[in-house]
């Protein structure tokens, strides 16, 4: 059984354990995919696509945006992206497991932007389609949305 919520016997008061929303971008040229390697845990050390949490007040497109721009130095115009679909994912964090639902999106480049990784990125490459493999990825969530993708 999945914990969802807690409540208190004294008052009432019911605690919803909601999930945390994420965001990732496949972003595709010529054939390949963008793949990034994981910087820190989870997944520390396996590839990932690029992406992250969405902070309060933003959209989920603001947070690709944003997360981009950290974690590559990639700046994108607001309406490069278009939502493959959404998937949930466990994301253990410490002492920590976090539900999370994955928002993955779409940018087609023409050209090979150039690329600065920093942040929670150790590096970054661009990978042939024919050679993706989705077992190799850090998360269930990444690894549903590259075989939609590629089926």
């Amino acid at each position: 059984m999945t914990l969802s919520s807690s409540s208190c016997v004294a008052c009432g008061f019911v605690l919803f354990l909601n999930v945390a929303t994420a965001v990732a971008v496949l972003a595709v040229c010529r054939r390949t995919i963008l793949v990034t390697l994981r910087a820190a845990q989870p997944g520390r050390g396996s590839l990932d696509l690029p992406g992250g949490f969405v902070d309060h007040a933003e959209t989920a497109e603001q947070a690709l945006r944003r997360e981009l721009l950290e974690e590559l130095g990639l700046d994108l115009e607001p309406g490069a992206l278009r939502l493959l679909g959404t998937y949930p994912n466990i994301y253990p964090y410490r002492a920590m497991v976090y539900r999370t639902l994955d928002l993955v999106y779409l940018a087609e480049f023409d050209e090979f932007p150039l690329l600065r990784p920093a942040d929670d990125v150790a590096a970054a490459r661009w990978i042939p389609l024919s050679e993706v493999e989705p077992a190799d990825f850090a998360f269930e969530s990444i690894r549903a949305a590259l075989a939609d993708f590629l089926s």
